[in-house]
């Protein structure tokens, strides 16, 4: 976009022709400093207008995005290595040479050729060169003068300012979606006596909160699931997030029962910077012994619903404190199941807002999942539960939901016997 914006506020007005390149180094590294003359550069174009003509136009023969290799003696890699603008009667030949290969006849290639003047100003950032725009003005047109340069120096200076922004926020989402890609657990993944779906959709674009969730098997026919909420959202909150993920998947392969596993994921939270007052909920389903055992730490109560409806809240022994205060009871509840049963856990954000009480969205919550089970047009399809997740989370969307949503949907299948 803002490649876009500076090519348009040069091209027609200012010449005829302009365009944006970053350095490859610059856009992969954030101290991307290279020698001080190198050999070549490489530099990504970023942005193109010629004329009145948008980059689509030149799309097959300039395609934005393509990375180009500029030698030593050429006034762009000059122009990188002094951080001095580059002021010439015309393109230099190897630009020459290679618009002539890109486009061998073609009219709009050959008025580049011959262009009358040609200018090239290096973008710098806090001292370093992170790439250059070009202008050209064809024959007839005045040539470029020092305040011409002068000008897009400036212009490049605003530029250099919202790329940088630009460059650390995409490497900020890249690395969101990144670990959000990494807490995942298959989608419609079968367990022997069980099948577990799941649904996530962060409080803004490209935002990563401290919702977290996983679905651990365990020693025998049992399958652990977890859903629980670090305390806001950013890189804070994702770190004690993962951190406390971690710490679950750690102390579930010491094969500890629910509730000890609780007390010392209090421990680790009191530990852990950010952890403190995160809550959550965990549930162990057991196909042999057809019991379901759940132990909460100050979050929401999970949802049953067996074959005939209606989904209920389970209520639980204790709702257990918040993690990280050290002082929590954790005391499990079991549930005896004898027939499929379907089981959600889901985070605060799926059923609190600013408008309504956090109990009305938990019974709104519960009817969803009634008439999205009862709608479903084959409960035995793999995708059914997944499909279940999808409608349970958009009839969950308003407008004055702040927070993550998050959650697990199991149907739980007792063993024979």
């Amino acid at each position: 976009m803002t490649g876009r914006h500076v090519v348009h506020a040069l091209a027609p007005g200012f010449c005829d022709a302009a365009s944006v390149y970053l350095l490859q180094r610059w856009l992969q590294q954030e101290q991307g400093r290279g020698s001080a003359d190198p050999p070549q550069i490489e530099a990504r174009r970023l942005a193109l207008r010629i004329g009145t003509q948008t980059s689509e136009d030149w799309e097959q023969l300039l395609p934005v995005g393509e990375v180009l290799v500029f030698p030593r003696e050429t006034p762009y890699a000059r122009a990188v290595a002094t951080g001095q603008s580059q002021l010439l009667d015309g393109v230099d030949g190897h630009t020459a040479q290679r618009l002539r290969r890109t486009g061998p006849g073609d009219a709009g290639v050959d008025a580049l050729v011959r262009s009358a003047s040609f200018l090239i100003v290096p973008l710098r950032l806090r001292g370093t060169a992170v790439g250059f725009i070009a202008c050209t003005r064809g024959a007839g047109g005045e040539p470029f003068t020092h305040g011409d340069a002068v000008a897009v120096e400036v212009l490049g200076a605003r530029a250099c300012v919202a790329l940088d922004n630009a460059r650390r926020y995409e490497r900020e989402r890249r690395t969101a979606l990144a670990i959000r890609r990494s807490l995942l657990p298959e989608a419609g993944r079968g367990h022997e006596g069980c099948r577990v779906a799941h649904g996530y959709r962060p409080a803004g674009q490209d935002v990563i909160g401290g919702d977290w969730f996983d679905v651990l098997p365990r020693r025998g026919r049992r399958l652990a699931m977890i859903v629980g909420d670090a305390m806001g959202h950013g890189p804070e909150s994702a770190v004690a997030m993962i951190q406390l993920r971690t710490a679950v998947r750690t102390l579930a392969a010491l094969d500890l029962g629910p509730a000890e596993l609780m007390h010392h994921l209090d421990a680790v939270a009191g530990d852990t910077p950010g952890a403190s007052f995160a809550t959550c909920m965990y549930a162990e389903w057991d196909a042999d012994l057809h019991t379901c055992t759940l132990v909460g730490a100050g979050h929401p109560p999970p949802l049953i619903r067996g074959p005939g409806g209606p989904a209920r809240r389970v209520a639980l022994t204790t709702a257990g404190l918040p993690l990280g205060l050290g002082a929590g009871r954790y005391e499990p509840t079991v549930l005896h199941l004898s027939e499929p049963t379907l089981l959600l856990l889901y985070s605060d954000g799926l059923v609190e807002s600013r408008t309504s009480d956090i109990d009305q969205g938990i019974t709104r919550l519960a009817r969803a999942l009634d008439s999205g089970a009862e709608g479903l047009p084959d409960p035995a399809h793999p995708d059914a539960l997944t499909s279940l997740c999808r409608r349970l989370l958009t009839g969950s969307t308003t407008e004055d939901v702040t927070d993550d949503r998050t959650l697990l949907l199991a149907e739980l299948t007792p063993g024979k016997g």
